[in-house]
């Protein structure tokens, strides 16, 4: 359904359509992180020596934490903006962030000079979106909150955050117990 012109009615593409935008990106950085870091190590090394790179590198299960946390980020961002009717601080502020994050994947690439993890879509997926809903919240005449500030400044807290925790989550845990033969 086509909201009208300033009705305020948002359709769920919009809100719900975060969720699914973030679920596409993120499955390919599912599918190619872990393997990357590794690979991509010995490159970065050569590009930029002295960056500590073996902190950077994450095994599939800190990846698939990772993004299972991050998953409940967003979903609960995309629940309060369609509550909200697209009005919610931090549905903007998630979709401020996930259409900044885009542009990051993309400044990685180059910086890199190759592929990196999410570079493939964010050009196809996470910058149109964004630009998109930020137009249909605007044509719906939701009130928008300029796409920076607050928004940028806690993305990377979000972001260390998620993976702080994901590597909580994933460290190796000493035994309370040995098995002695």
């Amino acid at each position: 359904m086509k909201p009208e012109s300033g009705t305020g009615r948002v359709p769920a593409a919009v809100t719900w359509g975060l969720l699914a935008a973030w679920a596409v990106h993120d499955a390919e950085e599912l599918a190619t992180m872990a393997g990357w870091a590794r690979a991509a190590r010995p490159r970065l090394e050569r590009l930029w020596p002295g960056v500590p790179w073996e902190r950077f590198e994450v095994s599939q299960r800190h990846v698939n934490v990772a993004i299972g946390l991050m998953g409940g980020v967003m979903a609960g961002a995309s629940a309060l903006g369609a509550r909200t009717g697209g009005r919610s601080p931090a549905f903007q502020s998630a979709l401020a962030a996930f259409g900044a994050h885009g542009v990051v994947h993309l400044v990685l690439a180059a910086a890199t000079r190759g592929y990196t993890p999410g570079a493939a879509t964010a050009p196809l997926v996470v910058i149109p979106f964004s630009v998109w809903a930020w137009r249909r919240l605007k044509r719906a005449g939701v009130p928008v909150r300029a796409p920076g500030g607050p928004a940028l400044a806690a993305l990377p807290l979000v972001l260390g955050g998620v993976h702080a925790l994901a590597h909580l989550l994933t460290r190796p845990r000493e035994r309370a117990w040995a098995v002695t033969s």
